[in-house]
């Protein structure tokens, strides 16, 4: 997972090429090859361009190892075949250079050897190129298959969340409209039978109050959990009311100071952004009441340019230096939720004491928007 969220933001980022990039580059590459005859026809003036300076600078001075540079351009960007007839007209032309020259003797030993080395690196470097050209292939394939494999993750995450939204959602329901009415009924039958056993002057009726209490504290811990458990789904606009009525819930839940601090003018992209980022700081804000031991906690969200802010401030005892390994549910579930949104979550101490949580989102400019528009 922390590979994929890795590569999907190299993918986002500015001045990073990405694997569609790569394979862009190389297919407009490809739209300027030279084709078979004009490369034979620009090998051909390369070996004629070196056959007369090897005419000029004589026979005592050999120019053999430069027709490389014609042979070696027909074999990689061409064929075996173009490669080998290029071959062929370098020998001529290195031949005909020293006669025109005036060598006094011409060594068939030397003609052989230079025409056999000449073949024999024609014949590496296109294989060569056949293997580059076979790796480069597969690495295209291997590629597409990544990036279809890393879509299909995707969508498989989305998916995934929103059926744990909504195991989410109607495990809170069920809790509050099961087990709460059942403790509220108990509590009733409860509170029935105090006041009977009281009207006879029992000595039971302590034991009574006693259970009442019981029942009644069980249905206050029934209704935080629902609480925990059900979070709302949210659209581009509602996520302020949300923010501010979890900061009030937290306050009634913890008996800490929770604050929610607003900026004017605030836009979200769309309901799945707006979603995931309360949940993130519903998790880091209870996160906060539960451990940290803070007397007041502050929920943020603020733009700065074309990048969304969102920010949990506590004044507990703060985040530890070093993780520990594995690190907790609520911390990976925190990063997994940034991650689908495309957005970078972070969480450290905030000075000598506390701790903050960050959610860092980038969203489009009001021009974008009306482009996409």
């Amino acid at each position: 997972m922390r590979v994929l969220e890795k590569v999907t933001k190299m993918r986002t980022t500015p001045g990073w090429i990405g694997f569609d990039g790569v394979i862009a580059n190389r297919r407009s590459f490809s739209r300027f090859t030279i084709s078979r005859k004009g490369l034979l026809v620009l090998c051909v003036l390369l070996v004629g361009t070196v056959g007369y300076i090897d005419y000029l600078t004589g026979y005592e001075r050999s120019l053999a190892l430069f027709y490389l540079l014609p042979i070696s351009l027909a074999a990689w960007s061409g064929s075996f075949v173009l490669g080998f007839a290029v071959v062929i007209i370098s020998v001529i032309a290195w031949v005909l250079s020293d006669l025109a020259a005036g060598i006094p003797a011409l060594r068939f030993w030397n003609v052989g050897t230079v025409s056999v080395s000449y073949v024999l690196f024609a014949s590496v470097l296109s294989k060569l190129r056949t293997l580059m050209r076979e790796l480069d292939r597969r690495v295209h394939e291997r590629t597409e298959a990544l990036q279809r494999e890393i879509t299909e993750r995707q969508r498989l995450d989305r998916e995934i969340a929103q059926v744990a939204d909504r195991e989410r959602r109607r495990l809170g329901q069920d809790l509050h409209d099961s087990l709460g009415q059942h403790l509220t009924g108990t509590a009733l039958a409860a509170q029935v039978l105090k006041e009977k056993l009281a009207a006879r002057a029992a000595p039971e009726v302590p034991e009574a109050e006693k259970l009442v209490d019981y029942i009644e504290q069980g249905i206050e811990v029934t209704r935080h959990l629902a609480r925990g458990f059900f979070s709302p789904e949210l659209d581009a606009e509602g996520l302020i009311a949300g923010l501010q009525g979890l900061a009030e819930d937290i306050s009634e839940r913890f008996r800490i100071n929770c604050v929610f601090d607003e900026q004017e003018s605030v836009l979200v992209p769309d309901s799945a952004v707006a979603t995931q980022l309360y949940r993130i700081a519903q998790e880091a804000a209870t996160n906060s009441a539960k451990h940290s031991s803070a007397g007041q906690i502050a929920i943020r969200l603020a733009t700065n340019g074309p990048e969304l802010m969102l920010s949990i401030v506590d004044d507990g005892i703060g985040f530890p230096e070093k993780l520990p390994n594995p690190q907790g549910l609520g911390l990976r579930l925190m990063r997994h939720g940034a991650a689908l949104i495309g957005a970078n979550f972070e969480i450290r101490r905030n000075g000598e004491r506390g701790t903050i949580a960050t959610c860092k989102l980038s969203i489009p400019s009001d021009s974008d928007l009306n482009c996409s528009r």
